[in-house]
């Protein structure tokens, strides 16, 4: 069964996110706020700079990202699809 580019794409998010603090990515809920997992700015930055350099894309400093699913839905909308 193959998994959808949105699903790879949120898959990758999640996994480059847990990385961060260690945190398992089964905890991290779209919902999640990353404030309740002890991420700082500093996490938030880092997190930002992995997936630019993973997707190829730039994620603005204006981009409010609260939660795993803001990060989640800015890359899927932002990276490239590829076409069949």
């Amino acid at each position: 069964m193959r998994t959808s580019p949105a699903s790879a794409i949120q898959n990758e998010v999640i996994k480059i996110i847990s990385r961060t603090k260690e945190i398992k990515p089964s905890r991290l809920r779209k919902s999640a706020n990353l404030s309740q997992f002890g991420f700082d700015t500093v996490d938030v930055v880092d997190i930002i700079l992995e997936l630019e350099k993973n997707f190829h894309i730039v994620i603005p400093d204006e981009v409010k990202i609260d939660t795993v699913g803001d990060f989640v839905n800015y890359v899927s909308l932002h990276t490239p699809q590829p076409t069949v």
